[in-house]
């Protein structure tokens, strides 16, 4: 193997790690009362700030014409404020490690978000994927033993909804563009705007979070997150131009794997046979979803 490769599988490995831990770090956050649209605020504003140095470095401005910022308020709505709204709300009552799982539904509920705007063509083996990810999901839901609370399995459907709206988002880039604009600015952007929304979402639901010290495991949770989640990102971003869309895409996989090692590894979570059979399952469905070489693939922002 030649040492780019390498280099490539090593910084794959990084970015999958980097975004695992988003998950256990979102259970640190609401541990002690911190909830959605203050965190969000803080999420939009830190992770803002890094992608804007990294503009900035780039050479890049922000456009700010009206079609750019309506672009930057819609990604900003369905890429994070109302995703990451119920995200925070499940991770109060799931596992993190659940909600790892949960998330790599994203490529499967894609594909029928995409059929229904005439996006794709049907395919049984990317049908199959699909199934094969709501078949987990009953594993984890239907046993009695698959959760350590069996009421925990109520919280579910709210987990599910942060996975639908990322995919309506990756069809929605696919379809509308990003009006000339790269990704980073995009995600930039819509930083930009959605903490501008979030804001007083914040203050009026008495959810604000004061920046001042002290500062305890939530508040470093939070930045945590936020820096993990825009590095992520634009490491994801130019994996895709340097080594193409089906290589970074297998990230998927890890993902969810590091989400569940850093679950255990900072949250002490363990699972039941069911969970651990869901996964299985899980990973099936995302092999056969994942893009093949003959078929171009979007890149969402």
């Amino acid at each position: 193997m030649s040492r780019d490769r390498l280099i490539l599988i090593a910084l794959l490995v990084a970015i999958g790690a980097a975004w695992g831990i988003t998950q256990p770090f979102a259970k640190i956050a609401v541990s002690e009362g911190y909830r959605h649209f203050g965190i969000i605020f803080w999420q939009f504003v830190l992770g803002g700030a890094l992608l804007a140095l990294i503009n900035r470095l780039r050479g890049r401005r922000l456009p700010r014409e009206a079609r750019h910022v309506a672009l930057y308020a819609i990604i900003a709505l369905i890429g994070t404020l109302l995703p990451n709204s119920a995200s925070y709300t499940a991770a109060i009552h799931l596992p993190s490690g659940i909600l790892s799982i949960v998330l790599s539904l994203v490529p499967m509920m894609a594909f029928p978000v995409a059929l229904a705007l005439g996006m794709d063509r049907f395919s049984a083996m990317r049908f199959t994927g699909l199934l094969l990810g709501f078949v987990a999901i009953l594993m984890i839901a239907l046993p009695q033993t698959s959760l350590p609370d069996p009421a925990m399995v109520w919280w579910l459907p709210m987990a599910l909804v942060a996975p639908a709206f990322y995919a309506v988002e990756g069809n929605f880039v696919a379809r509308f563009g990003t009006e000339g604009l790269d990704p980073v600015q995009v995600l930039l952007g819509a930083s930009l705007v959605g903490a501008a929304l979030a804001a007083p979402l914040a203050v009026m639901t008495g959810q604000w979070i004061s920046p001042m010290p002290p500062w305890g495991g939530p508040d470093l949770a939070i930045l945590g997150s936020s820096v993990a989640h825009a590095l992520a990102y634009a490491g994801y971003v130019w994996m895709v131009g340097r080594a193409g869309a089906v290589f970074a895409a297998q990230v998927s996989y890890l993902v969810t794997a590091f989400g569940i090692l850093w679950a255990w590894l900072l949250l002490g979570e363990t699972y039941s046979g069911w969970v651990w059979g869901a996964i299985a399952v899980m990973f099936s469905g995302l092999f056969l979803v994942q893009p093949r070489p003959a078929a171009p693939a979007r890149v969402p922002a």
